[in-house]
């Protein structure tokens, strides 16, 4: 539906996948599979340290219709409802817990050639509004967003970004946390396959007076295996390996090591998710 410059939370996402997406340091197991009916069901189960958790849940479409519903193991019930095209070019998303009925959101996305617009509404006791706006095309994004609450007048949140993209390349700078943090990133392909690629990460926080600079990179062996790695200034350094077993089934083994105090054990991360 959107050919033109994207949602805000697109800039710099290209990067951040490569450089954050899959590594885990717990055990995650998941089963997906699909009904006669249509309705894909997923059943997981999550091992972090000596807390164990699990949720079972269903997605089901019905012409311009999305309806995805959650339970997890504290009897939470998470549905979201998502409408395309209720109005020409916007997406509508409804998002509710129960029993938490202070957790209902409301999201329309507006998307033009040369522009897109998102506004958020969270229905709670104290309900703040959180819009965002792009302008560009694929090629060239300049975005902003910003939040705020009614009841006491002031902005939650205030960020800007801007973003160049090519076939082979992306980069994008990021002023966030109002203005506290400035975040640059760049990622390129190095072959037209789009086996190989590097990125760089650098996150300046004012207020601190902190760099954070981080390097990675993915390869994929074959067809069926990819390898990532990642490491930054402060010294941690993570792998991934992920390898699909069957048809759209993966396992993920990771695993983070802190490099300035080798004395201390690294950290380990398996998932596996299956379609049978």
């Amino acid at each position: 539906m959107n050919t033109g410059p994207g949602l805000f939370s697109d800039i710099g996402k290209k990067a951040k996948d490569l450089l954050t997406r899959d590594y885990l340091t717990d055990q995650k197991f998941s089963v997906s599979t699909t009904s006669v009916t249509g309705v894909a069901l997923t059943s997981s189960a999550t091992k972090k340290g000596g807390l164990s958790t699990g949720d079972v849940g269903a997605v089901y479409k019905y012409n311009n219709i999305l309806v995805d519903v959650k339970v997890d193991t504290d009897s939470k019930i998470a549905t979201t409802l998502t409408f395309t095209e209720l109005v020409p070019s916007t997406k509508t998303i409804a998002s509710f817990k129960v029993p938490d009925f202070n957790s209902g959101k409301i999201d329309i996305q507006y998307f033009h050639s040369h522009a897109t617009f998102t506004s958020a509404v969270a229905l709670n006791q104290t309900p703040t509004v959180d819009i965002s706006a792009t302008i560009g095309t694929p090629t060239f994004v300049i975005g902003a967003e910003a939040g705020y609450e009614p009841s006491s007048g002031r902005l939650t949140k205030y960020n800007a970004g801007i973003s160049v993209n090519k076939p082979d390349s992306s980069a994008s700078i990021i002023l966030g946390d109002k203005g506290d943090t400035i975040k640059a990133s760049y990622i390129h392909h190095l072959d037209d396959l789009k086996k190989t690629a590097a990125v760089g990460e650098i996150t300046r926080r004012f207020s601190l007076n902190e760099n954070i600079f981080t390097v990675g990179g993915s390869y994929a062996v074959d067809s069926l295996t990819v390898v990532k790695a990642r490491l930054n200034n402060q010294g941690k350094l993570g792998a991934l390996l992920q390898h699909e077993i069957i048809p759209k089934s993966l396992v993920t083994l990771s695993s983070e090591l802190d490099t300035k105090a080798l004395d201390k054990t690294p950290k380990f991360g398996l998932a596996l998710a299956l379609k049978p």
